[in-house]
């Protein structure tokens, strides 16, 4: 009768053991706790910003008294939501309603702002604007853009009963009209 020969099966320690990868020894270096001089002398402070003036609350109800013609564009009236004064010229805001109807050759004059940012949303009607990099695009109720700094830029038609509301930084820019 032959005799079957059985593994002994190996400690539950030993499989995983074996089981596992050996990783590379690893090697350490001790780091240096002194900084080291940049290259070319020492490095220049950073000049410190002034601190920013503290900003308060701006509240701003709908009155139709508040639409003025004392805007950038004599084809529009703006109702400024206090924004520049609350933010101490950090921001401005302020809903836009272009004068109908639209006349191309008043309104098409291709220009650009001195500005960090720029977003406008429209909250009645539509817009046709040209945007350089973007082309001509419809803007309807609900839609919002942002315009990055010094973007060329016109508006090209809109409807008679559109309004915008812009948001603007810094509040004071600089306007810029430019030949095509």
């Amino acid at each position: 009768m032959a005799k079957k020969l059985t593994k002994k099966p190996a400690s539950r320690s030993a499989s995983k053991t074996a089981t596992q990868k050996k990783s590379p020894p690893r090697k350490t270096t001790a780091k240096s706790s002194v900084r080291r001089k940049p290259a070319g002398g020492a490095r220049a402070a950073a000049p410190k910003k002034p601190p920013r003036p503290p900003q308060r609350i701006a509240v701003s109800h709908h009155r139709e008294e508040d639409f003025k013609a004392d805007g950038l564009r004599a084809y529009a009236h703006y109702r400024d939501l206090g924004i520049a004064d609350a933010s101490n010229g950090v921001a401005r805001a302020h809903v836009i309603r272009l004068l109908p109807p639209c006349n191309p050759e008043e309104v098409s004059k291709l220009h650009c702002h001195d500005v960090d940012f720029q977003m406008v949303y429209v909250l009645k009607g539509w817009v046709k604007t040209y945007m350089e990099g973007e082309g001509e695009t419809v803007m309807r109720e609900g839609s919002a853009w942002t315009q990055p700094p010094k973007v060329r830029h016109m508006i090209l038609d809109y409807s008679d009963d559109v309004e915008l509301l812009e948001v603007i930084l810094p509040a004071d820019f600089k306007t810029v009209e430019l030949t095509a």
